[in-house]
């Protein structure tokens, strides 16, 4: 049985990037966000476009007012008014000034703007009380990008800040990598749909909706394939045609060792490698990983399949611990794929047995800029999914470990954002 670290290791070798290339589309700027970037952008314009003022004031000479001061000021002629928006008329003579507005066009002859509250004004005349410093308040062309290099580049997520500078740079096509297909099946007789009436011994199936919901997230598409019986002919057909159209399959259910969980000896049939069957972990120690050589339909690169256990809680845990890395791997993230762990205090006892590495689930709260981890109620059993519901973090006891005390630090696994509390 592989530690968790041996297993993370496997995991991400196994996956193979999208290719920039084959894999990617193009979108319109407004329907980027959240997308990948998959070549590089390179703008057209210089940022800022041209000297501008950083400031309400008047553009001057900085010759004319070097010297000046509340008791000896600076007397110059206001010759116009420059907003944003609008281009200077005049080219700025010794003596005179212009009045400008933040983010207007500097006047040519100008090289200084005078804050307006280090001025008084009387009529068309300015008295410039305090002597600035050279080119104070100018905002130099291109001092902030200059066109034609790098702007951003590949492998970054698309959120709110690039979509700004995208908008900015009048970037209205984006080159991005296409969303990874992950298909997901769930195997079990006893499974139905939260649609179908219960009957005596049956089980909803809520791993299809959890996991789909949760690659959704991760910036995949979810292919849901729905409930699988517990026949070999049809799990062998249902995962066939998941490999065919996904670069993911999860199944949930099935790969433990009971007399009908047929999973690995079908994916061995169809020629899958596996390379993992279970790791020393709780909730989660069935689990499988494997490989299906590359096909011309997967664009020659091999498709990951992950046998998850059918616990509710045990296939969000083996989700967030193993298979969104992979994802955010393959998506075409340059890096961070990995998940993300914080150090908090915890406001309970937290106990494991210590034969195996144990997730504990709860809320992360971040309190006066320190991070405290609230366990959640009642039973940690792997099929109790209902005190799951607000879970933003997995409390982490290590192989050995059998109690962290209230108060202590424990590491924490950071699934969502975690509560803020002043």
């Amino acid at each position: 049985m592989l530690s968790v670290s041996q297993a993370e290791e496997i995991i991400l070798n196994l996956v193979q990037p999208l290719d920039a290339q084959q894999d990617q589309e193009v979108v319109m700027l407004l329907t980027a966000i959240e997308r990948i970037l998959a070549a590089p952008v390179v703008g057209v314009l210089d940022f800022p476009h041209w000297d501008n003022s950083a400031m309400d004031g008047y553009a001057v000479r900085y010759e004319d007012v070097k010297q000046c001061s509340d008791l000896e000021p600076s007397v110059l002629e206001i010759v116009e008014e420059i907003p944003a928006g609008k281009e200077p008329q005049h080219f700025i003579k010794t003596g005179q000034a212009a009045r400008i507005l933040t983010g207007a066009v500097m006047p040519l002859g100008a090289d200084t703007v005078v804050m307006q509250e280090n001025t008084r004004r009387e009529g068309n005349r300015v008295f410039i009380l305090t002597s600035p410093e050279p080119q104070e308040f100018v905002r130099h062309r291109a001092s902030f990008y200059q066109a034609g290099t790098p702007l951003l580049q590949p492998g970054i997520k698309i959120n709110a800040p690039e979509i700004a500078v995208l908008a900015a740079a009048q970037c209205n096509h984006l080159t991005v990598y296409r969303r990874p297909r992950v298909a997901i099946l769930s195997t079990g007789d006893e499974l139905v749909t939260p649609d179908q009436p219960l009957q005596p011994g049956e089980i909803v199936d809520s791993n299809q909706y959890a996991l789909a919901a949760l690659i959704a997230q991760t910036g995949a598409e979810p292919l849901q394939l729905g409930i699988v019986e517990d026949q070999p002919e049809a799990i062998t057909e249902a995962i066939a045609h998941a490999v065919a159209t996904s670069d993911i399959v999860l199944s949930s259910g099935g790969v433990s060792v009971g007399d009908y969980d047929y999973v690995d000896q079908i994916l061995e049939s169809l020629g899958a490698n596996i390379h993992i069957r279970a790791v020393a972990v709780k909730p989660g120690k069935p689990l499988t990983v494997a490989t299906f050589p590359a096909t011309e339909t997967s664009n020659h690169k091999p498709v990951l399949y992950f046998g998850l256990p059918g616990n509710p809680v045990s296939a969000l845990v083996s989700f967030w611990r193993f298979v969104q890395p992979a994802i955010k791997k393959l998506s075409g993230i340059s890096h961070s794929w990995g998940p993300v762990f914080v150090n908090a205090r915890s406001r309970q006892d937290l106990r494991s047995d210590g034969k195996r590495e144990t997730y504990l689930w709860g809320s992360l709260h971040l309190v006066d800029g320190y991070y405290e981890f609230q366990l959640a109620g009642g039973s940690h059993s792997s099929g109790n999914l209902i005190n799951l519901a607000q879970t933003n973090s997995l409390a982490v006891l290590p192989v050995g470990k059998t109690l962290i005390s209230t108060g202590e630090i424990v590491q924490v696994l950071q699934v969502s954002s975690p509560i803020i509390k002043n």
